[in-house]
Formats: C-alpha cells, structure tokens, sequence
C-alpha cells in the first residue's frame, strides 16, 4: 500500500531549500481500545466536565484555559491569547549544525517521520541525502508544527531522509537519578555473563520475527465474542522456581541454551549364554 503524505515542509540548509513530503514512519497497534460503555443498555457513554467545586455539570462551551502557576491558583486565556502564544505554523525545517551520527544519543529520539521530495525537490533532496551518507553525519535543526516547535535531526536511510523529533535537554532526566548500590562484580560471574551474551548474539536486527503475541491473542478473543462464543483463559504456566544464587543462574542460563549432543545408538545387547548350549 503507498505512502500517504500527512503534510509539507522545507528543509533549509545554507542558501538551499529542499521542499519536502512528511509521512508517518509506522502506527502502534500495540493498544486495543475498548470503549465504556453503559451496562444497562450497551449505549456508549459520552464524557462530560463536572465543575470540582460545587459538583455543577458544565458544557464545553462554557470552559476556558487556566495555567496553575501555584497549587489551586490559576492564570486564564482566552482562545485568542493561547492563539497567540502558539508558535506559528511555518513548515520550515531549519537546519542549524550537523553532527557525527553517533553523537545524538538513542535517548533523546521522540518520534519518527519519513521525508519524501516534493514538486521541484529532487535533486537537492537526492543531494542532501548523498552528501549525509558521505560524511556520516546528521543535521540538526527546529520545526515549527501544531502549534509547538520541536527539535529535529534529519539522517540518512537507503538513499532517502529520515526526520526524528528528538527531546530537549530539559525533558530527559539524569541517569544520575536512578539509585544504584555500590556492589562488587566478580570476575567468574563477567566471564559467564559475556559467554551468554555471545552465544544469543547475532549481527542484524531482524523486527519480523518478534510479534505481538499478546495483541494477537486479544483480537482473536473479540472475535470468539463476535461471533457468540465464550472467551476462553490461557493456561497459566507453573511458576519457575527462583534461583537465588547469581552463578548458579548464569550457569543454568548457558547449559539451557547449548544444543543437546545427539544421542549414541543404543549397543545390541550382549546374547546370554545358555548353560548346556554351544
């Protein structure tokens, strides 16, 4: 199926402008949406605002928008003023600096979109495409969309251009957060641990043989509802017992993985001697 473009753009770097295509790099299916509905009579509920002061049912048309700038305190804005204070829309792509590709971390990545040349594009969209992949570089820039302006990175990827949005610096926590004990890691307990990690290693990532299985098992048992039947339980597996010791652990983890050694063929049983017999 093609690609459907979700809007238009320009990525400018220098004096040269590259009109370009967005399309949506992929969709999760991952959630399945179930929708409330009412128990009595299977009619969908719709959401309503409730005033949390004096419990009053209150339309839509009778909201406004209120920043809380201290606990139960807040500052209001018209439509016009949050209009106003959005960023405008200019469907530039402004490309600032490029950078070696492996210094923008994988933690800074939000969201991904594929870029396509627009009318008139070609060639310098071929050209921008060309000249990353030969410096092994990424550009790094700002896009102003919906309102907000985001920061991006524009990579290269089988000959075409790849636009991540990436986080800003105020939006990433530090590593340096997560509490970590001191403890001691023993040399025994790192060799078995690397031989285990080189024995599942592989060289590609290959994302088509891992699938949803969970998803999959949803749908089929929404299908079982459609069509009448009775949602049937997965078997629960037995619990694992827990090996508490770290070596034990690592050793159980290879042996597990190793290929069983073919078995011999059985030896012809020896023929018992018969007394009185030749």
């Amino acid at each position: 199926m093609a690609a459907h473009s979700i809007g238009s753009a320009t990525v400018s770097f220098g004096l040269v402008s590259v009109p370009v295509q967005l399309f949506a790099a992929g969709e999760s299916k991952a959630a399945v949406s179930f929708n409330m509905l009412h128990k009595k009579d299977g009619a969908r509920l719709k959401q309503q605002y409730v005033c949390s002061k004096d419990g009053e049912k209150v339309e839509r048309s009778d909201t406004i928008k209120g920043y809380e700038f201290q606990k139960g305190q807040y500052v209001t804005f018209t439509p016009e003023e949050i209009k106003a204070l959005e960023e405008k829309a200019t469907g530039a792509i402004d490309i600032v600096e490029f950078l070696p590709a492996e210094q923008v971390d994988r933690i800074w990545l939000d969201r991904t979109y594929y870029l396509g040349p627009d009318k008139g594009g070609e060639r310098a969209y071929k050209l921008l495409a060309e000249a990353l992949e030969q410096t092994k570089r990424v550009a790094i820039g700002q896009y102003a969309a919906r309102g907000k302006q985001y920061l991006i990175m524009v990579r290269p990827v089988d000959g075409r251009l790849v636009m991540e949005q990436l986080r800003y610096a105020d939006e990433i926590r530090s590593i340096a957060e997560v509490p970590v004990p001191k403890t001691e890691v023993k040399k025994p307990e790192l060799d078995l641990a690397v031989k285990l990690i080189d024995q599942a290693a592989t060289e590609e990532f290959h994302p088509e043989k891992y699938k949803d299985n969970v998803r999959e098992r949803i749908m089929e048992q929404i299908e079982r509802k459609v069509e009448g039947k009775q949602i049937t339980e997965e078997p629960e597996e037995a619990p694992k017992a827990k090996v508490l010791d770290l070596m034990q652990a690592l050793r159980q983890s290879l042996g597990g993985q190793k290929e069983k050694p073919e078995a011999k063929p059985a030896r012809p049983a020896k023929r018992r001697k018969v007394a009185g017999g030749r």
